[in-house]
């Protein structure tokens, strides 16, 4: 059948959610965690702060009732300024790549950011990571620098890229 949709996340996905995420934490330097998260430690700490509009979102693709990805737009920093800025992750189950799912998840999702008032999207990509960067250029980003060196996990460094896209244009 192959159906794809993509929709907003909702509590009933956080397992899913969860163990996608916990395997970049495990077996990638993509994320730098450390340590597996638990399904009540990420509702409590991240599914909280997504809302149905507006500028922090949580879009899921789902292929045939299986959740397979996932794409979110989070707060830059902390500071009041940073407010018309926000920044995008995108996680796709590790049997799901090459499929054109987050290309699908990032257009939706930049859809409905059009009327949340964000002037850029950021976005970190852990090199190497050509898939990502790829990504990323296609839909618009730009490359603005490299942290050099700046997470240390599985026993090295690594640097990571940082990419803009604006979005009141």
């Amino acid at each position: 059948m192959n159906s794809l949709e993509i929709r907003q996340g909702r509590i009933e996905d956080l397992p899913r959610l969860t163990d996608i995420y916990n395997y970049y934490i495990l077996h990638t330097p993509i994320s730098f965690d450390v340590t597996p998260h638990s399904v009540e430690e990420r509702k409590s700490s991240w599914f909280s702060k997504y809302r149905g509009s507006g500028k922090y979102q949580l879009l899921v693709a789902e292929r045939d009732s299986v959740v397979v990805g996932y794409a979110t737009s989070s707060r830059f920093r902390e500071r009041a300024a940073y407010g018309s800025s926000v920044e995008t992750s995108i996680y796709i189950d590790k049997d799901f790549h090459g499929q054109g799912l987050g290309t699908a998840l990032y257009e939706a999702l930049f859809e409905r950011l059009k009327s949340a008032d964000i002037h850029r999207a950021y976005g970190g990509v852990t090199l190497p990571n050509a898939g990502s960067i790829a990504l990323h250029r296609k839909l618009g980003f730009r490359e603005i620098g490299i942290y050099n060196e700046v997470g240390f996990k599985f026993g090295k460094f690594y640097d990571v890229c940082w990419l803009e896209k604006a979005l009141d244009e």
